[in-house]
């Protein structure tokens, strides 16, 4: 009985996020009202395991058929997911303009310890331990990676890349391909987070280092349609995440469960975490103003306020979806002001993204926070995908430095997340997503409805 009285409203709340996500705003109150009824029904649901297991099977196939396109399904179900030959050339026409433009011999990118995009984003291979890899002219790149044991899959994984193991030196071994394919004492440039050691290794075997890090971030900043596909999966794995949060959390949880109940969500669909930020604090008497990268132990408790950063990743590309929620009780007046200044600031932002609009014109539209009283403390914008990304801004009354001379374009990524907080830094709420700049405006790359939700976990 539980399960034919959760579908219904399941599926209204299905259809209102749908008609919700073609419209640029949507409508608040219908946003809530779906919400109410598919958390309150949820939790009706008389066995835990049945809610938890929902998540995993066919219920949760049903919503990624729902939310994705035929096209984004497919790129789920490779057993490596992998971009088109088309695309990744594009990518590889960055390397030999580079090349040209600073007269170089060579390019090494490199990463380490799950840091380095650049090495996923120009051979697929997302970084584990080490990887370098080298491109020349008119020679097929080479790429030495860390662990031994990584070599296999990094062979099968990696687009028309030679792999090999990276030895006693995967610096010194590139270095060495370097010095085979042309003359001694190159000129290279780098991209990627080399350390000092290996930097030094490089230096003494090169005429000369060009830092391109500058100009891969920049390359980065206008996206491909199949990045797009590759970030809308992203934040529908990410939305899933936040909805586990409102079926699942019980009483008496803490914020390391809370995380639990995130990962849970994405791993079967090939995601992993990049951030789930929580904070949870009692409305009556906060002492959190914004999302903890750390969880705490404290209980979950009616009355409190939680809010949340939830970015899954799918394979480098992720979605940003940012949430507050009460716990069995409406938000305090206090809570209401605040997070109805932060909608009132995500709408402002929201309404003038488009091609043309400076990062100057974002700060003005933010306002009403300081109208309203109140400041924030995490950054108001940044770009995304690929990196944290240009431009970063704050507010009037929390500026993140100098305002960037930067003018929007079609094909780039942003999150909108104004973080509302009180001036004595104890109270704050966060609401907002990751968007996409279009031809002639924006469009969220997200389904979870807008506005403050409430949960009565049992």
């Amino acid at each position: 009985m539980a399960g034919d009285a959760m579908s219904t409203p399941w599926a209204m709340y299905q259809a209102v996020s749908t008609i919700m996500r073609h419209s640029q705003h949507g409508d608040n109150a219908i946003g809530r009202l779906a919400f109410f009824i598919s958390s309150r029904t949820a939790i009706l649901t008389p066995n835990n395991e049945r809610r938890r297991e929902m998540t995993m099977t066919n219920d949760t196939e049903k919503l990624l058929a729902k939310r994705l396109t035929t096209t984004q399904r497919a790129i789920i179900e490779q057993e490596y997911p992998h971009f088109s030959n088309t695309e990744m050339d594009r990518r590889r026409e960055l390397i030999g303009q580079w090349i040209t433009e600073h007269e170089l011999d060579h390019v090494l990118i490199y990463g380490a310890y799950w840091a380095g995009n650049g090495v996923g984003f120009f051979t697929g291979w997302p970084v584990t331990a080490e990887a370098a890899v080298v491109f020349s002219p008119r020679a097929t790149p080479a790429m030495y990676v860390q662990f031994y044991n990584h070599v296999p899959e990094a062979t099968h994984i990696a687009y028309q890349t030679d792999v090999g193991p990276g030895g006693e030196s995967t610096i010194g071994t590139a270095i060495e391909t370097m010095e085979q394919r042309g003359k001694p004492n190159p000129r290279v440039g780098v991209v990627g987070p080399l350390p000092i050691g290996a930097y030094r290794t490089l230096e003494a075997r090169t005429s000369d280092i060009v830092d391109l890090n500058r100009a891969y971030f920049g390359a980065r900043m206008i996206k491909s349609e199949e990045e797009f596909d590759w970030l809308r999966i992203g934040a529908v794995l990410s939305d899933l995440a936040y909805e586990a949060v409102l079926r699942d959390t019980r009483l008496g949880d803490n914020e390391r469960v809370l995380g639990d109940h995130v990962e849970r969500a994405y791993l079967a669909w090939g995601a992993t975490n990049l951030i789930h930020f929580f904070g949870v604090t009692s409305m009556a008497d906060p002492d959190c103003c914004v999302p903890r990268q750390w969880p705490l132990t404290r209980k979950v408790a009616n009355g409190d306020v939680g809010f949340t950063e939830i970015s899954a990743d799918f394979w480098g590309y992720s979605g940003q979806v940012l949430r507050t929620f009460t716990v069995g009780a409406d938000p305090t007046p206090l809570y209401q002001d605040l997070h109805s200044t932060a909608d009132a600031t995500f709408d402002a932002i929201m309404g003038i993204l488009k091609p043309g609009t400076t990062a100057q014109d974002i700060v003005d539209a933010s306002g009403d926070i300081e109208a309203a009283g109140f400041s924030i403390y995490d950054d108001l914008v940044h770009g995304y995908g690929g990196g944290y990304l240009p431009p970063v801004l704050g507010s009037k009354s929390r500026p993140a430095g100098p305002v960037p001379d930067l003018t929007l374009e079609p094909g780039m990524c942003m999150v909108v997340q104004p973080n509302v907080i009180t001036t004595d830094q104890k109270a704050g709420v966060q609401t907002g997503e990751a968007v996409r700049i279009t031809q002639t405006g924006v469009e969220s790359l997200h389904d979870v409805p807008r506005g403050m939700h409430r949960i009565d976990p049992e």
